[in-house]
Parts: C-alpha cells; sequence; structure tokens
C-alpha cells in the first residue's frame, strides 16, 4: 500500500492493550459493522450517537443508581425534561406542572408547548393529591413534580400523588436533581419518569453539562430511546466518562454536602436578619414530615428569607461575599449564592415571604469559613439597611 494510506489505517484497531478500572474513551461517529446485512439491523449499535463506550457503562450505572430499567441521556438537564415530555406527549394533551417547578421548565411548557397543541395547567405544590387530580380532565397525560421545589423547596406526597395519577392512566414526571437519585428513589414510589439534571451532583465539579431520564416501564423507555434518537440528541463519548467519574464519588460528597448545609442553616436560623430557612430537613420546616419519611438525606441546597430589606442592601450582601460564588448551577464542590425575587414573579401562585428570597448552595468548604463570609455579608447588608 501507499503510504498515505498506510498513514491512515495503521493503528485503527479498536482492541484495548490493557485492562483499566474505568471504561474506553471512544471518539466516533462511524461506527464499522462485521457485514452487510448488519448495515440495517435495528439491533445493533451503527451509528455513534449513542451506545459507545463510556455513554453505555453511564448508563448501566445510573441505571442501578435509579434502580431502573433503562436510562437516556441527554446534552442537558432541561434536554432531558423536555426530551422527556416530547417522548411522551402529542397535540391535545394537557400536562399539570408545579408551580414550583425549574424556571427553564416553565419556558418551555409556555413557549414550546402551545405551539405544538399540548395544553399546560399550573398547580399550587401544597394541593393534596385528591386536591391535584380534581384537577385533572379527560386530556391530561402526564403531572410534572419537582420536590423540594425551585427556591422555594416546597414538599409534594409524591407516593400519594403518583398512586392516583396512575389510577387515572396519567404518568407522572419528576425533576429529581436535588436528591441526585441518591437520597430519594422516584421509582421505587411509583412515579413513571425519574429526571435528573446530571450537571449537579452526578458531575460534582461544574465542568460538564448531561442529563438522564430513568424509568421502569419498557413502552416508555422505547418512547424516550425513539425520540431521542429521531430528534437527534447525543453526549460525547469525553462527557460521559467524565459524569461517571463524578457518579464513582457521589455517595461519599453528597454526606458532605448534607452536613455542611445544615451546620450554615442552623446557624442562618440563629441571625437576627433572617426570617426563616427554607429547609426541608430542618424539624420546623413545614415540609420536614415528608422529607424524613421519604428521603435519606439532604443535599447542600435551601433557601434563606431575610426580613425586609431594599434591594441595595441585599446587592450589598452578595457583593461582599468573597468565598460563595454568585451563579445559577449548583452541585459542584463549591458555594454559590443568588436573589430570587427576580425569578418570583413568574409563578402562577403568589409567593408570600416575609422579605427577599436568597438560595445558597453550600459547597464542600469548611462551614466556619463559609459562616465568616455570610456574616461580611450580614455586615455589609445592615450598613444599607
Amino acid at each position: 500500500m501507499d503510504e498515505e494510506t498506510r498513514l491512515i489505517r495503521t493503528g485503527a484497531s479498536s482492541t484495548a492493550s490493557a485492562k483499566t478500572v474505568n471504561p474506553l474513551i471512544q471518539r466516533g461517529s462511524t461506527v464499522l459493522m462485521p457485514d452487510a446485512a448488519s448495515l440495517y439491523d435495528d439491533d445493533q449499535i451503527n451509528y455513534g450517537i449513542t451506545g459507545l463506550a463510556s455513554p453505555a457503562a453511564l448508563q448501566t450505572a445510573l441505571a442501578e443508581l435509579e434502580g431502573a430499567s433503562n436510562v437516556t441521556l441527554y446534552p442537558s438537564g432541561l434536554a432531558a425534561i423536555t426530551g422527556a415530555l416530547l417522548a411522551v406527549l402529542k397535540a391535545g394533551d394537557e400536562i399539570l406542572v408545579v408551580d414550583s417547578a425549574y424556571k427553564p421548565t416553565r419556558r418551555f411548557c409556555d413557549r414550546l408547548l402551545g405551539r405544538f397543541g399540548v395544553a399546560t395547567t399550573y398547580y399550587d405544590p401544597a394541593l393534596t393529591s385528591d386536591q391535584l387530580m380534581a384537577l385533572a380532565s379527560a386530556r391530561t397525560r402526564l403531572i410534572l413534580l419537582e420536590t423540594p421545589g425551585s427556591l422555594t423547596f416546597d414538599m409534594q406526597d409524591i407516593p400519594a400523588i403518583a398512586a392516583a395519577a396512575k389510577a387515572r392512566g396519567i404518568l407522572t414526571l419528576i425533576d429529581n436533581t436535588w436528591a441526585a437519585g441518591l437520597y430519594f428513589k422516584p421509582l421505587t414510589h411509583g412515579v413513571t419518569l425519574s429526571v435528573q439534571a446530571l450537571t449537579k451532583y452526578v458531575g460534582g465539579h461544574s465542568d460538564c453539562f448531561m442529563g438522564s431520564v430513568a424509568t421502569c416501564d419498557p413502552t416508555i423507555a422505547k418512547a424516550l430511546d425513539d425520540a431521542m434518537w429521531d430528534i437527534g440528541w447525543s453526549v460525547s463519548a469525553d462527557d460521559a466518562y467524565t459524569m461517571l467519574r463524578g457518579l464513582r464519588t457521589m455517595a461519599t460528597r453528597l454526606p458532605r454536602h448534607h452536613e455542611n448545609g445544615l451546620a450554615v442553616a442552623r446557624w442562618l436560623q440563629q441571625r437576627p436578619e433572617v426570617a426563616r430557612v427554607l429547609h426541608p430537613a430542618l424539624p420546623d420546616d413545614p415540609g420536614h414530615v415528608l422529607w424524613k419519611r421519604d428521603f435519606t438525606g439532604a443535599c447542600g441546597l435551601f433557601g434563606v428569607v431575610l426580613k425586609p430589606a431594599p434591594e441595595k442592601a441585599v446587592h450589598a450582601f452578595l457583593n461582599a461575599l468573597r468565598l460563595f460564588g454568585l451563579g445559577f448551577s449548583w452541585g459542584g464542590y463549591e458555594s454559590l449564592a443568588i436573589h430570587c425575587d427576580p425569578q418570583l414573579h413568574s409563578r402562577s401562585f403568589p409567593v408570600e415571604l416575609e422579605g427577599p428570597l436568597l438560595r445558597l448552595h453550600i459547597g464542600l468548604e469548611a462551614p466556619a469559613d463559609l459562616i465568616i463570609d455570610l456574616e461580611r455579608g450580614f455586615a455589609a447588608l445592615n450598613s444599607q439597611a
């Protein structure tokens, strides 16, 4: 063969020369088939969009975590939510969405689903399962849950809602990112679809995007996988490897987030500037009974309601922080803080709070250092109050 042909062909073997503890990273769009008949055999992997070594290993590990028979991967947490909705909904359907849902989920429902003939009704997260089912109609196809709810950390009775929905032939989907699939197992409580933004705690280092949808329903699993192919979602081999690496240490990291978060939350409860802390693992939280019954732990994300203060004072608090970054994502090793009031305006049901709402993510830093940083913030807040 000519030299240029030899340079292209030499070293192309896919056989691993050594066994490593982690799967191979296969970067490939083309999958070479063993014979002509296999080219159109849909039971074989024939294209690199999914099924290569590291994504397949991640799917297997997530299925173990979720207690699922099938896990579909998506390039972001939001794509996992929207992908699941597109897979199971059709024109003429209606969905019931908890009013405390992740804001981009609302945006998708309001901007896109309506254009394709799917109606969205938002409901108060405080509704009981009976009250919620009273809102369902013959068109209701799915109930979208999130517990604790975004920003306000409302708890829902997921087993009761899932059972009531199943009795009516209605699907349930939960955004389970807060519990990371470790501290709450939606599928064992009767939920049809468990969604995670793997970007958060599974990744754990704020450097990679991905989402997953897990289910035990074979019909729903096929719909998810078909939609993944039909729309063309894919995740890279490198990103799947990164997520798998994060997953290996999540059961070690999350208890530290739990402990650090509660330590800071309890300290905040004693501050004169704080009206209340929104954290379901605190005994005096309205959702504590449900959390204690259904969850085995908590992450580092919770809300802080301040006593009345002007916006300039809230900004001064945030701007004075040195260890807490000001950023929207969470689940990494670092602590974060945001002001939530601008996001609450989109809610359908009024959120009655004593004052401004902050959201904190408590990372893996020493709680004593984080408390010193928060003291710095409160000093700045008080100087502007």
